[in-house]
């Protein structure tokens, strides 16, 4: 589950993860440990440019995976739209230390640059990778609720 729901996709992330355009996806972003901003300072950027325009850092030898398999499904039982995702694996993953996820969402997988991205969640995820295979469990990485 998110750790953070970015201002800019307050109220929009289950219509975003819908993937309502003809060529959108959900992109998940790994974030260095070093240099990473805090909670507060992070959920105000409104792009994944201004993201890494901050102190925060893209660990790039991962590199970013698109998600797959993203249902979003209402939850009339426990009256909220619960979003899932397929596991994400990183074969031999090498690099610089994480320690967050970011999902975001990308409005045109065919074109346009990072301050095209909304970033939707920040997931802690601290992990320094070795060369061993790393698994990222999506499971429900957002959930909506009425506060009635």
């Amino acid at each position: 589950m998110a750790n953070i729901v970015f201002n800019i996709a307050l109220g929009r992330v289950a219509s975003l993860a819908a993937l309502p355009a003809a060529n959108d996806a959900l992109i998940l972003v790994p974030i260095e440990t070093t240099g990473i901003v805090n909670d507060a300072t992070m959920r105000d950027y409104d792009t994944l440019s201004d993201l890494l325009a901050g102190a925060s850092n893209e660990q790039t030898t991962m590199g970013r995976k698109t998600l797959a398999s993203v249902t979003v499904t209402v939850n009339d039982t426990n009256d909220r739209v619960d979003i899932d995702a397929a596991d994400v694996t990183w074969t031999g993953a090498t690099g610089n230390a994480i320690s967050a996820l970011v999902i975001c969402y990308d409005p045109d997988t065919t074109g346009g640059t990072d301050a095209d991205l909304i970033p939707l969640t920040k997931h802690d995820f601290a992990i320094t990778p070795d060369g061993s295979d790393v698994v990222a469990t999506i499971a429900d990485f957002f959930r909506a609720s009425s506060a009635a």
